[in-house]
Protein backbone atom coordinates (compact mmCIF):
# COMPACT_ATOMS: atom_id res chain seq x y z
CA UNK A 1 0.00 0.00 0.00
CA UNK A 2 1.38 2.93 -0.87
CA UNK A 3 2.44 5.39 2.19
CA UNK A 4 0.94 8.99 2.85
CA UNK A 5 3.94 9.95 4.36
CA UNK A 6 5.78 9.05 0.92
CA UNK A 7 2.63 11.58 -0.60
CA UNK A 8 3.88 13.94 1.83
CA UNK A 9 7.60 14.06 0.77
CA UNK A 10 6.93 14.12 -2.95
CA UNK A 11 4.56 17.17 -2.45
CA UNK A 12 7.51 19.26 -0.45
CA UNK A 13 10.35 18.02 -2.03
CA UNK A 14 8.63 19.27 -5.66
CA UNK A 15 7.95 22.48 -4.40
CA UNK A 16 10.69 25.02 -5.72
CA UNK A 17 11.37 28.24 -3.92
CA UNK A 18 12.67 31.53 -4.78
CA UNK A 19 16.38 32.20 -3.79
CA UNK A 20 14.63 34.93 -1.39
CA UNK A 21 12.13 32.68 0.48
CA UNK A 22 14.79 30.17 0.79
CA UNK A 23 17.68 33.02 2.44
CA UNK A 24 13.80 33.92 4.44
CA UNK A 25 13.62 29.87 5.49
CA UNK A 26 17.14 30.08 6.21
CA UNK A 27 17.19 32.77 8.83
CA UNK A 28 14.00 31.81 10.36
CA UNK A 29 15.52 28.47 11.29
CA UNK A 30 18.89 29.91 12.32
CA UNK A 31 16.80 32.42 14.90
CA UNK A 32 14.29 29.46 15.75
CA UNK A 33 11.40 30.74 14.26
CA UNK A 34 9.54 27.62 12.94
CA UNK A 35 8.46 28.36 9.37
CA UNK A 36 5.64 27.11 6.98
CA UNK A 37 6.66 24.39 5.11
CA UNK A 38 7.35 24.88 1.36
CA UNK A 39 4.50 23.07 0.17
CA UNK A 40 2.20 25.14 2.22
CA UNK A 41 3.42 28.57 1.15
CA UNK A 42 3.00 27.10 -2.79
CA UNK A 43 -0.76 26.72 -1.81
CA UNK A 44 -0.71 30.41 -0.08
CA UNK A 45 0.34 31.59 -3.35
CA UNK A 46 -2.07 29.90 -5.35
CA UNK A 47 -4.88 31.36 -2.92
CA UNK A 48 -3.87 34.53 -2.82
CA UNK A 49 -3.48 34.59 -6.77
CA UNK A 50 -6.79 32.83 -7.16
CA UNK A 51 -8.55 35.76 -5.16
CA UNK A 52 -6.26 37.85 -7.29
CA UNK A 53 -5.61 39.60 -3.40
CA UNK A 54 -5.03 42.99 -3.30
CA UNK A 55 -5.16 43.58 0.39
CA UNK A 56 -3.54 40.90 2.83
CA UNK A 57 -3.06 40.74 6.79
CA UNK A 58 -0.79 38.55 8.10
CA UNK A 59 -0.73 37.66 12.04
CA UNK A 60 3.01 36.75 12.94
CA UNK A 61 5.54 37.72 10.32
CA UNK A 62 8.09 35.95 11.57
CA UNK A 63 11.27 36.80 9.36
CA UNK A 64 9.11 36.52 6.28
CA UNK A 65 8.88 33.34 4.72
CA UNK A 66 4.66 33.25 4.32
CA UNK A 67 4.33 36.81 3.45
CA UNK A 68 6.82 36.18 0.84
CA UNK A 69 4.88 33.30 -0.48
CA UNK A 70 1.42 35.41 -0.12
CA UNK A 71 3.22 37.61 -2.44
CA UNK A 72 4.57 35.48 -4.88
CA UNK A 73 1.04 34.53 -5.59
CA UNK A 74 -0.05 38.27 -5.24
CA UNK A 75 3.23 40.48 -6.06
CA UNK A 76 0.71 43.82 -6.00
CA UNK A 77 -1.29 43.37 -2.65
CA UNK A 78 -1.01 45.44 0.06
CA UNK A 79 0.59 43.53 2.92
CA UNK A 80 -0.15 44.41 6.38
CA UNK A 81 1.92 42.00 8.23
CA UNK A 82 2.09 41.99 12.37
CA UNK A 83 4.51 40.85 14.91
CA UNK A 84 6.21 41.10 18.44
CA UNK A 85 9.32 40.72 18.02
CA UNK A 86 11.31 44.29 16.39
CA UNK A 87 14.08 42.12 15.10
CA UNK A 88 11.80 39.68 13.62
CA UNK A 89 10.92 42.66 11.22
CA UNK A 90 14.23 44.30 10.49
CA UNK A 91 15.05 40.81 8.63
CA UNK A 92 12.00 40.59 7.34
CA UNK A 93 12.37 43.99 6.13
CA UNK A 94 15.26 43.64 3.94
CA UNK A 95 14.02 40.03 2.78
CA UNK A 96 10.53 41.73 1.08
CA UNK A 97 13.10 44.78 -0.37
CA UNK A 98 15.40 42.14 -1.80
CA UNK A 99 12.12 40.40 -3.67
CA UNK A 100 11.53 43.76 -5.74
CA UNK A 101 7.90 44.63 -2.66
CA UNK A 102 8.54 48.36 -2.64
CA UNK A 103 8.30 49.22 1.23
CA UNK A 104 4.82 51.31 0.09
CA UNK A 105 3.39 48.03 -0.21
CA UNK A 106 4.69 46.51 2.95
CA UNK A 107 3.80 47.25 5.99
CA UNK A 108 5.55 45.97 9.47
CA UNK A 109 3.73 46.68 12.59
CA UNK A 110 5.57 45.73 15.77
CA UNK A 111 3.14 44.83 18.81
CA UNK A 112 0.69 42.56 19.98
CA UNK A 113 -1.82 41.24 17.76
CA UNK A 114 -4.60 40.99 20.19
CA UNK A 115 -3.63 44.70 20.74
CA UNK A 116 -3.74 46.03 16.69
CA UNK A 117 -6.44 43.63 15.60
CA UNK A 118 -9.08 45.72 17.12
CA UNK A 119 -8.29 49.22 15.35
CA UNK A 120 -8.30 47.38 11.44
CA UNK A 121 -10.84 47.91 9.52
CA UNK A 122 -13.63 45.65 9.23
CA UNK A 123 -14.33 43.48 5.34
CA UNK A 124 -10.95 45.38 4.30
CA UNK A 125 -9.01 42.17 3.29
CA UNK A 126 -9.17 39.53 0.45
CA UNK A 127 -7.38 37.22 2.70
CA UNK A 128 -5.77 37.10 5.86
CA UNK A 129 -3.01 34.57 7.55
CA UNK A 130 -2.70 33.36 11.05
CA UNK A 131 0.58 32.07 11.71
CA UNK A 132 0.85 32.81 15.16
CA UNK A 133 0.93 31.88 18.89
CA UNK A 134 -1.60 28.77 18.85
CA UNK A 135 -2.85 29.47 22.27
CA UNK A 136 -4.55 32.39 20.85
CA UNK A 137 -6.11 31.09 17.54
CA UNK A 138 -9.75 31.09 18.48
CA UNK A 139 -9.23 34.57 19.56
CA UNK A 140 -7.48 35.63 16.32
CA UNK A 141 -9.77 33.64 14.31
CA UNK A 142 -12.67 35.73 15.62
CA UNK A 143 -10.86 38.97 14.65
CA UNK A 144 -9.99 37.36 11.23
CA UNK A 145 -13.27 36.43 10.26
CA UNK A 146 -14.29 40.45 10.78
CA UNK A 147 -11.65 41.19 9.07
CA UNK A 148 -11.91 39.78 5.77
CA UNK A 149 -14.34 41.50 2.98
CA UNK A 150 -17.23 38.54 1.86
CA UNK A 151 -16.26 36.06 -0.47
CA UNK A 152 -12.32 36.05 0.82
CA UNK A 153 -10.30 33.53 2.55
CA UNK A 154 -9.05 33.12 5.77
CA UNK A 155 -5.96 30.68 6.56
CA UNK A 156 -4.44 29.09 9.63
CA UNK A 157 -0.73 27.46 9.37
CA UNK A 158 0.07 24.91 11.42
CA UNK A 159 -3.99 23.71 11.97
CA UNK A 160 -2.78 19.68 12.54
CA UNK A 161 -0.27 20.97 14.90
CA UNK A 162 2.41 18.94 14.86
CA UNK A 163 0.28 15.75 13.21
CA UNK A 164 -1.58 15.53 16.82
CA UNK A 165 -5.12 17.05 15.56
CA UNK A 166 -6.00 13.93 14.06
CA UNK A 167 -5.13 11.53 16.84
CA UNK A 168 -8.07 11.41 19.37
CA UNK A 169 -5.27 10.38 22.08
CA UNK A 170 -3.92 13.63 21.78
CA UNK A 171 -6.09 16.17 24.30
CA UNK A 172 -3.38 18.72 25.27
CA UNK A 173 -4.87 21.92 25.23
CA UNK A 174 -3.70 23.11 21.70
CA UNK A 175 -4.51 20.14 19.88
CA UNK A 176 -8.06 19.94 21.62
CA UNK A 177 -8.44 23.53 20.47
CA UNK A 178 -7.94 23.47 17.18
CA UNK A 179 -9.56 19.89 16.53
CA UNK A 180 -12.84 22.11 18.54
CA UNK A 181 -12.20 24.78 15.99
CA UNK A 182 -12.10 23.06 13.10
CA UNK A 183 -15.52 20.51 13.81
CA UNK A 184 -16.98 23.60 14.43
CA UNK A 185 -16.60 25.38 11.41
CA UNK A 186 -17.31 22.48 9.26
CA UNK A 187 -20.97 22.62 10.67
CA UNK A 188 -21.09 26.15 10.03
CA UNK A 189 -23.42 27.39 7.16
CA UNK A 190 -21.80 31.25 6.73
CA UNK A 191 -18.45 29.69 5.29
CA UNK A 192 -16.81 26.87 3.04
CA UNK A 193 -13.99 25.08 4.92
CA UNK A 194 -10.89 22.92 3.63
CA UNK A 195 -8.01 20.98 5.96
CA UNK A 196 -4.93 20.88 3.79
CA UNK A 197 -2.42 18.28 4.75
CA UNK A 198 0.92 20.55 3.48
CA UNK A 199 3.46 21.11 6.03
CA UNK A 200 1.90 21.29 9.30
CA UNK A 201 -1.72 21.83 8.08
CA UNK A 202 -3.57 24.54 6.72
CA UNK A 203 -7.05 25.36 7.62
CA UNK A 204 -8.59 27.31 4.72
CA UNK A 205 -11.93 29.10 5.28
CA UNK A 206 -13.51 31.04 2.53
CA UNK A 207 -16.94 33.62 4.08
CA UNK A 208 -19.92 33.79 2.09
CA UNK A 209 -20.64 36.42 -0.49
Amino acid sequence: MASKDLSWKYVEDRTVEPDVIRAARAQSLERGVEPISAATGAQLAVITAALAAESIIEIGTGVGVSGLWLLQGAPDAQLTSIDLEADHHEVARRLFTEAGHPAARVRLITGRARDVLPRMNESSYDAVLIDADPGAIAEYLEHALRLVRPGGAVLVAHALWRDAVPDPARRDGVTAELRGIVAELLESPAVRVAVSPVGDGLLQIVTAR
